[in-house]
């Protein structure tokens, strides 16, 4: 296992950034396997998403096709299209009598300026490119963290230091072993990681409090859409142990989780595997955050001061 949310069989994920030329940005994609029942929990003050009323667990469609997670603010939602046709290509899709439409939600982080150029921000070009690339990755790939794909320009604590791209990924016990819980997290947060040295940062010193943490919880369970709801929710738990703090209004905290649903979870116990589960999800987001700060690389950029911070996992 590379503690990756990849360790999850038949999730694969593809990047694409720019930098340099007043870009410092770019595209996550998270593909998972056809029939992959998916949903979403978003609690920030301040989302930027696309599609995520679709993952409720009263509407019509069960299943995800990708998930995009971008920079850009509002405006890289547009990669979504561009992740959109690809799969389209693939024949992947909720099929209509007349028509296959891909299901892919998506979320931005705010990273508007930070290479420079306001108007360097992801397109359905580069969403395009990420789907693809997720699409040629082998089972089991390594994940590139820190500076990659949507956690390009991202930064922790107005500003002050740089986020980035983090992963990790756990596996249940007993009866359930075979079972896997990985999470991906692009962390561009207002707060700082919990228990970091030093004093909060006031808002108005390291400029606009225009931030978020987006987060990808991946099992192989077999889970219907309202126990992924369900395993969104929790997940919540570890972004708020591992920033501090999180959810605000100037947050656009948003968490979506994907089941493949190759593997029933099996009973037995004292506990609910359910409940194992879901505390699992909370703990790989929670690693997957520290892991996003502690492996992202300083980057020069006009304005932001951001600097590594240390690896806190």
């Amino acid at each position: 296992m590379t503690s990756s949310i990849t360790d999850v069989p038949g999730i694969r994920v593809g990047q694409v950034e720019r930098t340099g030329g007043g870009w410092l940005s770019g595209v996550t994609v998270v593909l998972p396997p056809p029939d992959t029942v998916g949903s979403v929990d978003v609690r920030g003050g301040g989302p930027a998403t696309h599609e995520t009323d679709a993952l409720d667990p009263t509407t019509l469609v069960r299943t995800v096709d990708a998930v995009v997670l971008t920079g850009g603010s509002a405006f890289g939602l547009a990669s979504a299209s561009g992740v959109q046709r690809w799969c389209e290509e693939q024949g992947r899709g909720f099929r209509t009598p007349n028509a296959l439409v891909p299901i892919v939600p998506a979320a931005a982080i705010y990273d508007l300026g930070r290479g420079g150029d306001v108007r360097a921000r992801p397109d359905a070009r580069m969403g395009y490119d990420a789907a693809a690339a997720a699409g040629a990755c082998a089972d089991f790939a390594p994940l590139r963290r820190g500076n990659a794909g949507a956690g390009t320009g991202a930064a922790v604590d107005f500003g002050r230091f740089k986020g980035g791209v983090g992963s990790a990924s756990l596996r249940m016990d007993g009866t359930n072993a075979g079972i896997v819980v990985g999470a991906l997290a692009v962390v561009n947060a207002a707060g700082r990681p919990a228990g970091s040295p030093g004093p909060a940062r006031p808002a108005e010193a390291g400029g606009p409090p225009l931030n978020t943490t987006l987060c990808v919880v991946a099992t192989n369970a077999v889970l219907d859409p309202a126990e992924a709801k369900r395993t969104a929710s929790a997940a919540h738990a570890g972004l708020a142990r591992a920033l501090d703090p999180s959810h605000t209004l100037v947050d656009g905290d948003v968490v979506f989780c994907l089941a493949t649903c190759s593997q029933p979870l099996a009973g037995g116990g004292a506990l609910d595997p359910r409940w194992q589960l879901q505390v699992l999800a909370a703990e790989a987001v929670r690693l997957a955050i520290l892991d996003g700060v502690g492996s992202a690389e300083a980057v020069e950029t006009p304005g932001a001061g951001l600097a590594k911070y240390p690896d806190l996992t």
